[in-house]
């Protein structure tokens, strides 16, 4: 994972509320095992429309989607983050999100902001037309209006985020303890390891 520390970038104003899982990554295209390839599906039936917030100029490859309440909804599957993902996005923000899919996108990477739904809106008026700054590190929110949002985030997920610590590397960093119990278990437990 890439560590995230504070992103400023676009900031696609989106707002729509209760977006399930179907309509970030409709199912007909979950016939992969990669995670790339996926964001150009992403949003599919909206994008249908010429002129679809998605692919507008604009905000093509915009690091920062602003969306409405219960973010994510719907089945669980994983494919969900990596479309975001392979369309660019790093940080969703939104009043709330589905918790399989908050968990999903932790999992991959992805920070996902929870704010007050009059933060949202004012969010939403700034990115028509105006880059956000997401600072994870002091947890704030910020705009080139003066704007300040400070929001809230579990201190793990902090440090795994800005650490770039997936599942793997968090058993990686603790290889020095692995190994020191091995060698404890192996010195008392003899027979563990016996392969006869």
């Amino acid at each position: 994972m890439h560590p995230f520390t504070t992103l400023t970038g676009t900031a696609i104003p989106f707002g729509a509320e209760n977006v399930d899982t179907d309509v970030i990554i409709p199912a007909r295209f979950l016939k992969t095992i990669t995670r790339t390839g996926l964001g150009k599906s992403a949003f599919s039936v909206i994008r249908q429309d010429p002129d679809n917030i998605f692919d507008n100029d604009r905000n093509k490859g915009a690091p920062i989607l602003v969306a409405g309440d219960n973010f994510g909804c719907g089945s669980s599957r994983e494919h969900a983050p990596w479309a975001l993902a392979d369309m660019g996005i790093r940080v969703v923000i939104a009043p709330s999100f589905a918790d399989i899919f908050s968990g999903n996108a932790f999992k991959n990477g992805m920070l996902l902001v929870a704010l007050p739904q009059d933060q949202i809106d004012r969010l939403l008026t700034v990115a028509a037309t105006d880059p956000i700054t997401v600072d994870l590190e002091n947890q704030v929110i910020t705009t080139p209006f003066q704007d300040r949002f400070d929001f809230p985030i579990d201190p793990f997920r902090k440090h795994c985020l800005v650490n770039g610590l997936d599942e793997i590397g968090l058993t990686i960093a603790m290889d020095a303890d692995i190994a020191a119990y091995e060698s404890r278990t192996a010195a008392t437990r003899p027979w563990l390891g016996a392969t006869a």
